[in-house]
Parts: C-alpha cells; sequence; structure tokens
C-alpha cells in the first residue's frame, strides 16, 4: 500500500472506531483487552494517535512518552486534558484529524523517530497509525456486538507489518529448537515464511519448508495473528503447538 492509502485509512479506520465506541457505550468491557473499557480504549488511541502526530509535525528525540500530559508541548489544545465522558469520543476524532492532517502536511523526506523497518519515517507512521486504529476498531466493534470485517489487501498489508516489520526485532526466544510456520493468505496469494528459532524470529515473502501452516483470507489471518480471535476462521496445518506458542509468546512491544 502507499502512503497516501495508509493515510485515508488512518481516517476511515476512526470513522468506523467512534461510530461502534458510541455504540457500544464507555462502560463496555473489551474482551480482547483485558482489563479496558471502552473509555480506556478510546483515550489509548486518542493518546497514540497525538503521540504518533508529534512525530511526524515536530520531530524531537524522546521516543517514547509517559503520560498525557507530556504531549502538551506539542499539542496544547489537544492533550492537556481528558474531557468528560459526553465528549470523549468526539475529542479522540479530533485527534485523528490532528494525526491525518500531519501525516499529509509531511513532507515524504521528513526525519523522525522511527521503529520499524520502512522506506521512509511517513510511511511508517501512516501505516502503523492504519493497523493501530484498524485492531482497535477491531476491540471497539466486538465490545459492541459489531461484526468486523477488512479489506482484503490492507488485511494483507497488515499482516505483513505484524510478521517483517514487528516480530522480527525479536532478538531471543525460549526455546531450544528452530521451527518454521507458513501463513498463505487465499484471497490476495500473499505467503510468509516465519523461522522461530532461540535467536529471535525471522520472516521471509513466499513458501517454505513448516511445521505447521495457516491458511485462510487476509482478514481472518490478520485478526488471527494479532490474537484478536481463536484460529477457527482459519486452517491449521501440522504442530498446533507451535501456533500456540506464537499466540502465548509473540506480543507487540513498542521499546
Amino acid at each position: 500500500m502507499e502512503i497516501a492509502e495508509h493515510i485515508t485509512a488512518v481516517g476511515q479506520e476512526a470513522a468506523l472506531f467512534a461510530a461502534a465506541a458510541r455504540e457500544g457505550g464507555l462502560d463496555t468491557d473489551i474482551e480482547t483487552c483485558p482489563g479496558w473499557s471502552m473509555r480506556d480504549l478510546v483515550r489509548h488511541l486518542s493518546e497514540i494517535h497525538l503521540w504518533a502526530a508529534a512525530h511526524v509535525a515536530q520531530p524531537h528525540d524522546k521516543p517514547w512518552v509517559d503520560d498525557l500530559a507530556e504531549l502538551a508541548e506539542f499539542w496544547p489544545d489537544l492533550a492537556v486534558y481528558w474531557p468528560e465522558d459526553g465528549d470523549l469520543i468526539d475529542h479522540y476524532l479530533d485527534t485523528n484529524a490532528n494525526l491525518v492532517g500531519a501525516l499529509e502536511s509531511a513532507p515524504l523526506d521528513v526525519e523522525s523517530f522511527t521503529f520499524l523497518p520502512a522506506p521512509s519515517p511517513l510511511a511508517m507512521w501512516a501505516r502503523r497509525q492504519a493497523h493501530e486504529t484498524a485492531v482497535h476498531r477491531f476491540d471497539a466493534e466486538n465490545g459492541a456486538g459489531i461484526a468486523s470485517s477488512f479489506d482484503a489487501g490492507f488485511a494483507s498489508d497488515g499482516v505483513d507489518e505484524l510478521l517483517a516489520a514487528f516480530a522480527p526485532r525479536t532478538s531471543k526466544l525460549q526455546r531450544t529448537t528452530t521451527q518454521a510456520m507458513v501463513v498463505h493468505a487465499t484471497d490476495t496469494d500473499d505467503r510468509w515464511h516465519v523461522t522461530l528459532s532461540p535467536e529471535g524470529i525471522s520472516t521471509i515473502r513466499g513458501d517454505g519448508p513448516a511445521d505447521v501452516t495457516l491458511t485462510g483470507d487476509a482478514s481472518n489471518l490478520y485478526l488471527a495473528l494479532w490474537n484478536r480471535s481463536g484460529d477457527a476462521n482459519v486452517t491449521v496445518t501440522g504442530d498446533q503447538q507451535l501456533l500456540e506458542y506464537w499466540h502465548e509468546n509473540h506480543r507487540v512491544r513498542w521499546s
């Protein structure tokens, strides 16, 4: 996907996220984010948007922030306090619009902090925020009892980000053997070969010998690999324990 497509997705996914949050209500428990309510989820995504927009619009040296107050330096009108519940979802949409504006306004060669491999910092931030919003859109819709679906190309792009960008950041695994997992999105015909070894995770695009193979449409693979649904909607062939190892041990870490 191109940068412009990812930026468009950031706004589209936000609209769906906000609609689900309104439908479900802020007190709804979010099953896929244990311990969080819909309110927590809305606040979290608002803060993530402000953090990402700050790196794109006002590049700076500190990669991470500890709380919302630190973002007031960059967005004094949006990061001062959390509004009352009646205004919280509209406030979220304001932070999303701010992010979209920052991404659209940034020069293609903007230099900023990044934490995933990508053709450019702008490409990384646009892609990451598109999928951050999409996965949390699922969380909100699931909490509100709304069925979720994803465009096949977008979902495949999200699988690629997870397997080829996030997963290889793991430099050590608590295991003594090397095994491989193949993921095949049948509707886009994309394939990934993921090797899990004591030295970490490596991923290449393509096929290869595998201990377990996951086959299904890209949308279902996207949710299964992000631990957002069970594996009932994908076909699992081979070592089920290796897939369980993935689910139990691979977690996204920002730092």
